[in-house]
Formats: structure tokens, C-alpha cells, sequence
């Protein structure tokens, strides 16, 4: 995971956006973690994913740069450096790996609670690209980590 928010820091760094928000967690994600892409619906949902990913990280498509990512999901929670959201979708990746007894958290659990939040950029992007957020996050609680199979 240390890699995983190392690349969403610098990207939020590259952006010019003041916080890592949950479309850049997302997008360190779907870059680095095989498992991750594993749990789409195939190699064309995940291009579309990354091209809208893309898309916002060069300046088209999808724009919050400037804006703090609150989804509404909670009570504002502060962490400096961090959207609300990400800090929600990072707690709740901590609280599924716990659930199972890890103490490590995997990258389908952070996207399975990024999928989770219906309000955040990162379930944005996924509608942008055609991904149904809720049935992926549902699917994801399935199957354990490491498990997870692609549909179709």
C-alpha cells in the first residue's frame, strides 16, 4: 500500500491539487497492483478506466483540481494532505483487511471501499468508464483477496 499512496501523492503533486483524493488513489492503484485490474470486467473496461484517469491527470475530462473531494459519506475527517474521502476510503480499506484478520491491506480492499462510496471522484471515473461502482464493490466483498476473478 506504501507504493500505492506514494504514486497518489505524487500525482496529486503533478496535478497541482492540494490533497490526494480518491480518483488519484484510484489511479495508483489500477497502475500498480495486478490484482486490482484483475477485478474488472476485462482488459477494455480497464483502458477505459485508465483513459479517463489519464485524461484528468493532463487537464481534459473530469475537473475538481483546486476543490476538496467531500463525498458527504461522513463527517468531514481531516488529515493533512488527504480529502475526506480518501481518508474514508483508506479507513475502510483498514477496517475490511482487519476484518479478515490481515494487517496489511490489499489493493482490492482499498478498491473495494473506494467503490463503496457512491459520492466520491474515484466511482466518477468509474461511471465515466462505464464500470457499475456498486456491483464491483458488491463482487469485491465476495470474493476475498487474491481470489478475485474477472467477470466475463
Amino acid at each position: 500500500m506504501a507504493s500505492v499512496v506514494a504514486g497518489a501523492r505524487r500525482r496529486a503533486l503533478r496535478d497541482g491539487d492540494r490533497q490526494i483524493d480518491t480518483a488519484h488513489l484510484l489511479h495508483s492503484l489500477m497502475e500498480t497492483d495486478p490484482e486490482v485490474r484483475a477485478a474488472f470486467d476485462g482488459a477494455p473496461q480497464v483502458a477505459r478506466v485508465l483513459g479517463y484517469l489519464v485524461q484528468r491527470s493532463i487537464g481534459y475530462g473530469l475537473r475538481w483540481q483546486g476543490s476538496v473531494e467531500d463525498s458527504g459519506a461522513l463527517p468531514l475527517l481531516t488529515q493533512p494532505g488527504w480529502s475526506p474521502a480518501a481518508v474514508t476510503a483508506m479507513e475502510g480499506a483498514l477496517a475490511r483487511a482487519g476484518a479478515r484478520g490481515e494487517i496489511r491491506v490489499g489493493g482490492t480492499d482499498l478498491l473495494a471501499a473506494l467503490a463503496a462510496d457512491p459520492e466520491c471522484r474515484a466511482v466518477e471515473v468509474l461511471d465515466h468508464a462505464g464500470v457499475d461502482a456498486g456491483e464491483l464493490a458488491a463482487r469485491l466483498v465476495e470474493a476475498p483477496p487474491s481470489r478475485q476473478v474477472s467477470q466475463g
